[in-house]
C-alpha cells in the first residue's frame, strides 16, 4: 500500500511518501495511524494527536473507525480549517 503525506506530518516523518505492507490486525484507520506511530520517533512525533490527523482512502475522505479494506493508497494530513 503506499503512504502519502502532506504539510507538516510530511515534514515530521521525513518522507512525501513510501510503499508499506501492512501487518495482520491493521484492519481500521485507527488501527493503522496506531501502528503506523509505533514505526519510530518520527512518526510518533508527527502522529502525537492522531484523533484530529485527517485521512484519506484512495483519495476518499475516510473516518478513523472505516475499514482499510483494499485500498492501495492512504493519505495523511494534519486538521484543515476552512473559510
Amino acid at each position: 500500500m503506499k503512504v502519502v503525506y502532506f504539510a507538516w506530518i510530511r515534514e515530521r516523518v521525513g518522507l512525501d511518501e513510501e510503499e508499506i505492507a501492512l501487518p495482520a490486525g491493521v484492519v481500521t484507520v485507527k488501527d493503522f495511524l496506531h501502528w503506523l506511530k509505533g514505526r519510530g520517533e518520527n512518526y510518533a512525533n508527527a502522529l502525537q494527536a492522531t484523533e484530529t490527523v485527517r485521512v484519506a482512502l484512495d483519495q476518499e475522505h475516510a473516518e478513523h473507525s472505516e475499514p482499510l479494506g483494499e485500498c492501495s493508497e492512504v493519505a495523511i494530513f494534519p486538521p484543515m480549517t476552512g473559510g
